[in-house]
């Protein structure tokens, strides 16, 4: 039996003009491909629902006047390469049809929200999501449903990812589906990774910070990377900043093997020392320029530590990795605050010269002189921020802000709180004054609800050497 699929006719120096006009305004069949005529004109499959708002004899003057445009049917309509392409989500979902099909099992709609549509690639192993394939019926068809799923997807091995473990490590529970071994390569910005998915983490979402931390000017630095992981950061500090000599430290002996494999597959191992197992009791003192602390949610416990590493006599630069809590209501009465309540100038003074109360902890050094607490009056701290033109203020505790432009008041908040305690840090261990200077804020990623991933560039100083 014939199909017949309604088209507009128009002659052929005008049809770029008739497709442009349908397909803009939704008339267009994109599944039909356009067809020539014998006489040379030009045929253009249309929606059949969208005849009615169609008026051939306006059409001309609309679309291309001096044009002729009738009404025809389209006899055997051929296909378009875009209807013939299939999704690779379209293929796995046919091919599991069928194979259930065999199995006398009824496709069903729960059936068909079952099955992925994205996963993550890594060479010829995919990760699928904890989500996918939860149905009883996979299990009992195990492993051949595997195997049509990586024909489907054109792989060769499947691993299915979990929950991160609460073990300290941060390892992945992730499961091997198909194949004989869970190690991947992976390349990030010219630099060759090779892991093994179900011991090591790889979080592809902080490719903006690997390529920000690839822009630094290292040259000459020693950098100490404090959570080295499988070398996120280590290995673009190596191979495109400049660095002269990189400590990693890295705590899980997974990683420390992948580690070591990467720098040796990237050619700069003998420009890196590894250190295994807990940072707390690394030996290194006063020889880095810049120590990198990429551990998230927090990496407060590796502060002091980062501290000791820098140098004495010019200090250095911390690149400090946290995650920042967004309360958006708290955020919006602060501004309503701020638009209607003008403070005067006396008030402008008390923010500006008000030192943070020192806690007990604090008071138990003879350091203590020097000694401030994170700064507790948050609701202030707008004000604080922008309360002139001037790019930068010192408050008298010597922490120096630079006042860049930031999407969030909660990430300058932590950045001064940060940056005050590290100050104290320093001073309490080196028992003289220290001075400490914002340099940047860089928002990583964000996580739901109202979580964000930043980055604190903190200019340590010495203030004898200021």
């Amino acid at each position: 039996m014939q199909t017949e699929r309604n088209a507009i006719v128009t002659q052929a120096q005008f049809a770029q003009q008739y497709r442009e006009y349908l397909e803009k305004n939704g008339f267009l069949d994109t599944t039909i491909r356009l067809q020539k005529q014998p006489d040379g004109s030009v045929a253009l499959p249309v929606l059949w629902n969208k005849l009615n708002q169609l008026d051939h004899l306006n059409l001309c003057d609309t679309v291309a006047p001096g044009s002729t445009c009738t009404f025809t049917l389209l006899k055997n309509p051929i296909s378009s390469k875009k209807a013939l392409v299939k999704s690779c989500h379209q293929r796995l979902q046919e091919e599991l049809c069928a194979l259930l099909k065999c199995r006398g099992v009824l496709w069903t709609e729960e059936l068909s929200h079952d099955v992925p549509q994205v996963w993550k690639r890594h060479g010829d192993m995919i990760v699928l999501n904890e989500s996918a394939f939860q149905a009883e019926i996979w299990k009992t068809l195990e492993p051949e449903v595997w195997h049509v799923v990586a024909n489907a997807v054109g792989v060769r091995r499947i691993a299915k990812a979990g929950r991160i473990s609460a073990d300290g490590f941060r390892t992945p529970r992730v499961t091997l589906l198909l194949g004989d071994d869970a190690w991947v390569h992976h390349v990030d910005n010219g630099i060759r990774y090779t892991f093994d998915m179900t011991k090591c983490m790889f979080s592809s979402g902080n490719i903006t910070e690997k390529l920000r931390v690839s822009s630094f000017d290292c040259r000459g630095e020693v950098v100490v990377d404090l959570y080295a992981g499988i070398g996120y950061f280590a290995l673009p500090f190596l191979m495109h900043t400049g660095a002269s000599y990189v400590h990693a430290c890295e705590w899980n002996p997974h990683a420390v093997d992948a580690l070591l494999k990467n720098l040796e597959l990237n050619k700069v191992l003998d420009r890196c020392e590894v250190h295994s197992g807990d940072n707390q009791q690394l030996l290194l003192r006063n020889l880095a320029d810049r120590v990198n602390l990429g551990l998230i949610p927090s990496s407060e416990e590796g502060w002091p530590v980062a501290c000791k590493l820098l140098k004495e006599d010019r200090g250095g630069i911390l690149h400090i990795h946290n995650n920042v809590s967004l309360f958006p209501a708290k955020r919006d009465s602060l501004a309503n605050k701020k638009n209607n309540n003008s403070r005067s100038s006396t008030e402008q003074q008390h923010l500006t010269e008000m030192e943070p109360a020192r806690s007990n902890s604090e008071m138990t050094s003879p350091a203590s002189t020097y000694a401030l607490q994170s700064i507790a009056i948050e609701e202030n701290t707008p004000d604080l921020r922008w309360k002139d033109n001037k790019s930068q203020f010192e408050s008298n505790c010597g922490t120096c802000c630079e006042k860049k432009r930031v999407t969030h008041p909660e990430w300058q908040v932590w950045a001064e709180s940060t940056a005050l305690r590290i100050r104290n840090i320093l001073e309490t261990h080196h028992k003289k004054p220290w001075s400490t200077n914002i340099l940047h804020i860089e928002h990583v990623k964000s996580y739901a609800p109202y979580i964000d991933h930043v980055v604190l560039d903190l200019e340590c100083r010495p203030c004898d050497n200021n």
